[in-house]
């Protein structure tokens, strides 16, 4: 997938939900644009936060507005949380339906940034960026990882990775998820960046 053509999608997504005045930010592939090594990324992600119980005015607007990537798209996006829709240029665009504290908290950190020349785009920050790979824990979320570790480096705020990944961990009931992204900064960052009850655990 040409990468102008996502850009082109995200932009449109970003400037309809600015419009809106709705709460947002882009995740994924976009995202590590911005704070990690950027490659190719096949579709626009991005979180809205509409809370639970309030989704369904969300999906009626986007979905009067954008094209849906399958036909029962409403159906999903209330069952499965994500709404999958299609920009003007035919790339799709994943739309998280944010409620959990930390969807709400990772929005609230976003920041806008220039993604590539002449676009600006509002995405998570490389903490909350962290968080979302480490939990979504698939290999090319653990080498995006990586490459966030490695260009981030010091000014990361690893306490906040941990803070908000441990309880999301804990609930996903996969122990695997905080013992790779130990080990991940242990070797990147140094020992002295994991809690201190972790360090030398196995």
């Amino acid at each position: 997938m040409n990468i102008i053509k996502v850009l082109d999608a995200a932009q449109e997504i970003e400037i309809f939900c600015v419009a809106q005045k709705w709460k947002f930010c882009f995740i994924g592939g976009l995202a590590i644009q911005r704070w990690g090594q950027p490659r190719m990324t096949a579709d626009a992600d991005l979180t809205l936060l509409t809370g639970f119980g309030q989704e369904p005015p969300y999906l009626d607007t986007l979905l009067a507005s954008f094209k849906a990537r399958r036909a029962d798209a409403r159906k999903f996006a209330l069952v499965n949380r994500v709404l999958l829709l299609e920009a003007s240029n035919q790339v799709g665009i994943d739309i998280g339906i944010g409620a959990l504290p930390f969807e709400e908290n990772s929005i609230n950190r976003a920041s806008r940034a220039e993604i590539a020349p002449g676009y600006v785009l509002t995405t998570c920050c490389a903490e909350d960026l962290i968080v979302h790979k480490a939990f979504a824990s698939r290999p090319q979320d653990w080498l995006d990882v990586e490459t966030i570790l490695m260009r981030q480096n010091k000014k990361l705020n690893l306490k906040l990775v941990w803070e908000e990944l441990t309880p999301l961990a804990e609930l996903k009931g996969d122990p695997r998820i905080m013992e790779n992204l130990i080990e991940l900064v242990k070797e990147i960052v140094g020992a002295r960046a994991v809690p201190r009850k972790r360090r030398g655990a196995n």
